[in-house]
């Protein structure tokens, strides 16, 4: 059923505008309180005959489980009937409580481990071969000995259809709980080490999502949207059904109908500077055919189980190729994008931004917070009204700076501090223009006091502007560059 005939039946039912959202779509986005782990090691639990109060399965259904996790991987089965024992462990898992879970994840941490004394035999052996002609052949063995059993046991588990979907939301369940558990961090890397093999790039599948996609589809792009929410079935019909709008997303082929991320792109005919205009389900379409310029405005991965593995970049750029072979006038690339951390960074930087102001600016802040010299807790109290702040405020003024240094100057460990333009400037994108009152919305207000900012992506540029940033220099326009404060 394509989404036009089950909206058409929802309307027959009486149900107009109500969007959607899966029961499992609320416990995603609700705070989970992790299990905590026990004090004993599994090894410990598996040699005695009670369990203690902070343990979820007895010693003896402990033992029964690493019994089963060991007959996945026994060497006398085919990799056929491994993955048929691994499928019956995950329907397990799937109807085990979160403490219950969390001693699969235990036991697969624990006893699965390569063979440390192999490992050091290996490595002692390729270390000596080093400038021989034995070092091929003793690196040979030193990769044979770093694959644990448990890289075997997890690839197992993908042999059945669902084993991906399996494995993706278990490390989904598995990732609240590294911080508090260090025993499960090697899990998570041969989790994450597969994962960026099995979703790299070459693997994934470009498709435009549209209304006459089907119903289920749409539905998981209305609960993966995590930039600007769709409202209402005429909000998501028009993101999808107006001509000058697009969607794609990436899919694999073992989660054939699951996005794994999706851009939504209005072509219009200049660099947008709002958000409000392109939700506008009133505003006059723009002909394709005469746009010149395609706005990314919301970027959102659906899969918590994947992070680190990144394919973001390479979407954009797959995109952009297919709308330049649809639209040869388009010519322009850019993003409006919100600025999530700015607002939280101001609150601990304004401080030792004020002292770069000279006196005349400093002298006109503080007229308008009450305060000479102005202190930083009067002018974050002053920003809560910055919707009423009009162009020539020096409120505004200073506030764009702030801006404009968070983007282009906050650092941490070399990268950009706010995770949306660590993203697109580590794709090699510009920051190009800061927007004032881009995003009018209660959620852009609490982020980043309504301010939104475009990264153009100028496709000659992108390698240049990556080295930039590899030495720490992060690429800006003049626009942009002219806001810096002076160095004090």
């Amino acid at each position: 059923m394509s989404a036009t005939e089950w909206f058409q039946a929802r309307l027959r039912s009486g149900e107009k505008s109500k969007v959607p959202v899966a029961p499992e779509a609320a416990a995603k986005s609700a705070p989970k309180n992790a299990p905590k782990p026990s004090a004993r090691s599994t090894a410990e639990r598996l040699q005695v005959t009670l369990r203690k109060a902070d343990e979820a399965l007895s010693p003896r259904a402990l033992r029964r489980v690493l019994a089963d996790l060991q007959a996945v991987i026994d060497p006398r089965v085919s990799e056929v009937e491994g993955g048929r024992r691994a499928h019956a462990i995950a329907d397990a898992y799937r109807a085990a409580t979160a403490e219950e879970r969390r001693d699969y994840w235990a036991l697969m941490s624990e006893h699965f481990a390569a063979d440390a004394q192999k490992l050091k035999t290996a490595r002692d052996q390729h270390q000596a071969a080093v400038g021989t002609p034995d070092e091929g052949q003793a690196e040979l063995r030193l990769r044979r000995a770093l694959v644990s059993p448990r890289m075997r046991l997890l690839q197992r588990f993908a042999v059945e259809p669902e084993g991906m979907r399996f494995l993706v939301d278990l490390r989904a369940d598995l990732l609240p709980c590294l911080k508090a558990d260090k025993r499960l961090l090697a899990l998570d890397a041969e989790l994450e080490q597969l994962f960026s093999t099995w979703f790299d790039v070459a693997f994934l599948e470009l498709r435009r999502i549209d209304w006459d996609s089907p119903a289920s589809l749409i539905e998981k792009l209305i609960r993966y949207e995590a930039v600007h929410d769709i409202k209402s079935w005429s909000d998501v019909k028009n993101r999808l059904d107006d001509s000058d709008r697009r969607c794609y997303g990436f899919f694999h082929p073992r989660l054939p109908n699951e996005p794994l991320i999706f851009v939504e792109v209005a072509l219009v005919d200049r660099i947008s500077d709002g958000i409000t205009p392109l939700l506008d389900e009133a505003a006059v379409p723009v002909l394709p055919a005469r746009a010149t310029t395609a706005i990314f405005y919301s970027i959102s991965n659906t899969q918590n189980g994947l992070r680190g593995v990144s394919f973001g970049d390479s979407l954009i750029k797959r995109v952009v190729e297919t709308l330049q072979d649809e639209l040869p006038r388009l010519k322009t690339f850019a993003t409006l994008s919100p600025i999530p951390g700015f607002r939280t960074w101001l609150a601990k930087n304004a401080a030792d931004l004020l002292p770069r102001l000279d006196e005349k600016r400093e002298a006109e802040l503080g007229r308008l917070v009450g305060s000479l010299p102005p202190t930083a807790e009067r002018l974050l109290a002053a920003f809560d009204a910055a919707a009423t702040f009009d162009a020539k405020s020096p409120l505004r003024q200073w506030l764009m700076q702030a801006a404009a240094e968070y983007l282009g100057r906050a650092l941490v460990d070399g990268t950009p501090a706010d995770p949306v333009a660590r993203f697109h400037l580590g794709n090699g994108a510009r920051v190009e223009r800061l927007n004032w009152a881009g995003d009018p919305s209660p959620k852009g207000h609490k982020q980043s006091y309504g301010l939104m900012v475009n990264y153009l992506y100028d496709l000659k540029r992108l390698d240049k502007h990556r080295t930039w940033l590899a030495d720490g220099k992060v690429a800006v326009s003049g626009d942009v560059e002219s806001l810096y404060f002076k160095k004090g």
